[in-house]
């Protein structure tokens, strides 16, 4: 058998099973000689020798003249390939025998008349060792292939040991590992600046404004002046680089939305990316990097532990509705935390409700999140329940809960609600994004806890872009102030993770655009509308959150309240902001 592509993607039991069925192959090569060669040049010239044999006086001495020219003019047509008309054959062949098995027959006899090193004998045997020759080839071929597998099939084992190992660091120990990035980000940092100072960098004095050239361009493809955006978005690429400072990484990863968009291929290219999308390694890699790097995630997973702790206050069950959960990590903290709580540890259930929109980071299954969380509760010797929902969000309501009279209920949303469609798609009333936050309300949860991405689309591709820009702009500044330039970890985020989100912000329309973010203020509105009343905000968890974040992290980082909202920035840019809420109708304490 001839070996097949296909099975590079086996698993690696099919994979032993493949090695072993393309071993048994078929040997038919010598048929196939017999079959292929009775045309070969060597053979009719063996012929002509023959047929004098036939012909010679010493055998034909004994035999009538008719026997004579019937045996010659025979044994002449047999070798020349051709039906005997002239005489009968019976005499030759027993009744029965087809063509075919006369002529080998025939070659066969007359072969004892020939000498012994004959030039068919030579024939065959050249011929029989080209087919050795592609035999060996084969197997070899067949070999090499066979330890290419091996080696695919060992690396993959490696990976998910690597993969294991990480989710365990993570889970289990996911603040220890975090304070290291953390401590080895900063050292890296400094002897950075340090080699600068050293080498006498400076700055570029060329500097191309590149965000006025990235807002022209838009300017010009929102008012259809193709001939202008293009000539622009030459002279941007030519200065953008995916490993320059964040400006032109910035430039880079917009050049790419930009030319998505003016060639309307972006809606293709951005589903492509998301089947292709990251390694669930890598990401988890950039995850953790991300981590170390700033304080948006550490502060939102402190701020919706120490409010469920908060909320726990005396009840011995909880009961967390996650809509989107990220691999599980914030509940790797929560049910440590719960360990170690005066009195014992409550029972813990959660309830996640997996999004069914594309998203740029790899989805596991969501019942690989249960495994790894049920794996963390016992080790942490925590009661644990998990339940998955996979639907649309606004259907999910009370009935798909499961909930106990005595539970606290807390419903969570983390940056996950700007995926859901607003207005702007749907023109019903209520629209997808009130349908949830209604049902939040008849869910009368203890708490819910919003966490939003603070950007502000508006209606046209214009403001979209100038948002993005804005917004985009004082993250990869904040990348760039505590993640040195050489580390390939910091490209994966910046021009993958954060690229994706770019791509299809600039690139895709209608449907397609994924992220529809609002301010926290129009978050606020949405809620009232909904029935929700918005909780004060703890001042001790506040002031826990402020200290944290001057001494772990870079002095660019905030942590402010507005309106009870705990907001989060860089440079005074607010690009995060969280609140907790209860049904308007509940009982308060």
């Amino acid at each position: 058998m001839d070996t097949d592509d296909s099975q590079d993607s086996l698993f690696p039991d099919d994979m032993v099973l493949s090695y072993i069925s393309r071993f048994l192959m078929e040997d038919d090569t010598e048929d196939k000689i017999l079959r292929g060669n009775s045309d070969h040049p060597a053979l009719l010239q063996v012929q002509e020798p023959f047929a004098q044999i036939l012909f010679s006086p010493s055998i034909s001495a004994n035999s009538d003249n008719t026997t004579h020219k019937c045996n010659m003019e025979g044994a002449n047509n047999l070798l020349q390939g051709r039906n005997g008309n002239q005489c009968t054959l019976s005499s030759a062949f027993s009744k029965g025998e087809d063509a075919a098995g006369a002529f080998l027959k025939s070659i066969e006899e007359a072969s004892r008349f020939l000498p012994k090193d004959n030039g068919i004998r030579k024939d065959q045997l050249v011929n029989q060792e080209c087919v050795n020759h592609r035999v060996i080839k084969k197997r070899y071929n067949r070999d090499e292939h066979h330890e290419r597998e091996v080696c695919r099939a060992s690396k993959a084992m490696m990976m998910m040991e690597e993969l294991e190992e990480m989710f365990d660091k993570m889970m289990l120990r996911g603040y220890e590992t975090c304070i290291k990035d953390m401590e080895k980000l900063r050292s890296a940092k400094a002897d950075e600046a340090m080699n600068d100072k050293k080498s006498g960098s400076k700055m570029r004095t060329d500097v191309v404004d590149l965000c006025t050239l990235l807002i022209r361009c838009a300017q010009a493809m929102a008012a259809g002046s193709v001939m202008t955006a293009q000539e622009l978005l030459k002279q941007i690429k030519q200065n953008a680089s995916s490993t320059g400072d964040d400006t032109q990484r910035l430039a880079q990863c917009f050049s790419k939305g930009l030319e998505a968009r003016l060639a309307g291929t972006g809606s293709q290219l951005w589903q492509l990316l998301t089947a292709e999308g990251p390694l669930v390694i890598e990401y988890l890699q950039a995850y953790k990097f991300y981590l170390a790097a700033c304080c948006f995630n550490r502060v939102a997973l402190f701020f919706n532990i120490m409010t469920i702790e908060h909320a726990m206050a005396g009840k011995s069950k909880l009961h967390i509705v996650d809509y989107g959960p990220h691999h599980g990590f914030q509940w790797a903290g929560l049910l440590r935390w719960m360990a170690n709580r005066e009195g014992g540890p409550p029972e813990v259930k959660i309830t996640a409700i997996s999004r069914l929109q594309p998203r740029s980071c790899p989805s596991e299954g969501i019942e690989d999140t249960g495994h790894r969380l049920g794996k963390c509760a016992r080790e942490f010797g925590v009661p644990f329940k998990f339940h998955s929902i996979t639907a649309r969000w606004e259907t999910i309501c009370t009935d798909n809960l499961k909930t106990d009279a005595d539970e606290v209920l807390v419903v969570i949303d983390l940056f996950n609600f700007s995926i859901l469609m607003d207005e702007s798609i749907y023109f019903d009333n209520p629209s997808p994004r009130d349908t949830v936050l209604n049902n939040i309300r008849k869910m009368r949860p203890d708490v819910f806890i919003q966490g939003v991405v603070n950007s502000s689309y508006g209606t046209s591709f214009l403001a979209r872009f100038r948002e993005a820009l804005f917004y985009y702009s004082a993250l990869f500044d904040m990348l760039d102030a505590t993640i040195p330039r050489e580390c390939k970890l910091r490209s994966v985020l910046e021009q993958g993770m954060l690229g994706h989100s770019v791509l299809n912000v600039i690139a895709c329309e209608g449907v397609d655009l994924v992220n529809r973010p609002e301010k926290y203020r129009q978050w606020q509105v949405r809620n009232q509308r909904a029935g929700l009343r918005q909780l004060p905000l703890k001042p001790n968890i506040v002031k826990v959150l402020k200290e944290k974040v001057m001494k772990d992290h870079h002095r660019d980082f905030f942590v402010g309240e507005d309106g009870q909202w705990l907001l989060q920035g860089w440079k005074g840019r607010i690009l995060y902001a969280h609140s907790t809420w209860v049904a308007e109708d509940a009982i308060s304490e």
